[in-house]
């Protein structure tokens, strides 16, 4: 991600919050998105207060943004 979001973590902040994401699962194709890009992103949605579909074309697609943003809101494990 090149530019920088006032609602993006700095780097101490996502040291803290990374051992909170869980693991990808063992088996089948492995994680291709930054899982940091992804809570930016979350992050930025909540401040911005705008729909899922005007995130900025820096973050990753919308689509896999809101599946992990569902995905953690229901407590499914990932």
């Amino acid at each position: 991600m090149n530019p920088s979001y006032p609602s993006n973590l700095i780097s101490e902040q996502w040291e803290l919050l990374s051992g909170l994401i869980p693991a990808p699962k063992t088996g089948g194709r492995k994680r291709s998105v930054d899982m940091q890009a992804i809570v930016n992103a979350i992050l930025y949605i909540l401040c911005a207060g705008c729909a899922w579909r005007m995130l900025p074309n820096d973050f990753p697609n919308w689509k896999t943004v809101y599946h992990y943003f569902r995905r953690w809101q229901t407590g499914y494990v990932i």
